[in-house]
């Protein structure tokens, strides 16, 4: 039997172009070597997102139907919904009866996120739980591997700590997981901040050829380059970091670079060949978005029969987890 990966995405809004290069890409590279299973991570989502919930499911569907477009394939992989699966909860829940809190509260991104969505009032059990939740998605499935990005190697380790504690009191039952780092660092916005949808500066996978034009062409640059023939910085400049993850053609890529760094190119020519290149490499995926989309109930059918096959392994693991903490009435 193939390894297997398991990896879920929160429904929170439109995907973009970070989610391509920083999760979508290495998904659907896995697929061939691994057992793959990706999720709709909604009970995620309502962690941040529990005062708006409109739009939940749309975006759930939306962001599936980009998943495919992105070459995710549903006859190879499982794609399921978290919350159809609710021994994710249960097992949660177990795990929570043996793990200190201050193992939650250490986690980096957790004082991070509190700190950077200072709109939101994070302060709860649902949020400073997030990781643990995260854990009992992968070991539910007894997943050997998750792709992950950097930021989130912390929550892994935690995740193999928890395994160690539980196993300590109940016997071992689960693999640690092991980390599958994304090739590619995360992409910065349009406007060289963290890409957000609520910064307005990202360009999303379902944008049209003249969306993406109008987006680069007001990309955050070289702020000290004020004329074409001054020298410009390369490094750190978005519209290169873009460059290198979507034009395909390194020489043309390295002859920008020169002529950036010699003040003999415009920012013009320079993003009007990204233009080229971010909608040469969106034109398959917009469609074979379309060829999903032209069918209304494949994403759905898809999702369901997807989760009631998660939830059989689901259900399968749980009788093992009762049995082995005590909770076995049969």
């Amino acid at each position: 039997m193939k390894p297997r990966v398991v990896s879920g995405m929160r429904p929170t809004g439109k995907l973009h172009i970070g989610h391509l290069v920083g999760a979508l890409h290495q998904w659907a590279d896995l697929q061939s070597t691994y057992d793959c299973m990706y999720f709709v991570a909604d009970w995620h989502a309502l962690t941040s997102e529990y005062a708006d919930t409109d739009g939940l499911t749309s975006y759930a569907y939306d962001n599936v139907a980009d998943w495919i477009a992105a070459g995710v394939d549903p006859e190879q992989s499982t794609l399921f919904v978290q919350s159809l699966v609710p021994e994710h909860a249960e097992l949660y829940l177990l795990l929570s009866m043996v793990v200190p809190i201050p193992w939650l509260e250490r986690v980096p991104t957790y004082k991070e996120q509190i700190a950077q969505l200072v709109e939101k009032d994070l302060s709860t059990l649902g949020f400073l739980g997030y990781p643990l939740l995260q854990g009992a998605d992968v070991v539910i499935y007894k997943a050997q591997y998750v792709p992950v990005g950097e930021d989130q190697v912390a929550h892994l380790e935690l995740n193999r700590e928890v395994i160690r504690r539980f196993h300590g009191f109940y016997g071992e039952l689960f693999p640690e997981p092991q980390p599958l780092l994304s090739h590619f660092p995360r992409l910065p916005g349009l406007d060289n901040r963290k890409m957000s949808k609520s910064y307005g500066n990202t360009i999303a996978l379902s944008d049209d050829a003249e969306s993406v034009k109008k987006k680069v062409m007001r990309m955050f640059t070289d702020p000290k380059r004020i004329r074409a023939d001054i020298p410009g910085t390369v490094e750190g400049n978005p519209v290169f970091v873009y460059h290198d993850a979507f034009n395909p053609d390194v020489a043309e890529v390295d002859d920008l670079k020169t002529r950036y760094r010699a003040g003999t190119v415009g920012d013009v020519e320079v993003k009007q060949k990204l233009v080229r290149a971010i909608n040469t490499m969106l034109d398959p995926i917009r469609e074979r978005r379309a060829e999903v989309l032209a069918q209304p109930t494949r994403v759905r059918e898809i999702l369901m029969d997807g989760s009631s096959r998660a939830r059989t392994i689901a259900r399968e693991t749980m009788t093992q987890v009762r049995e082995a903490v005590g909770l076995n009435y049969t």
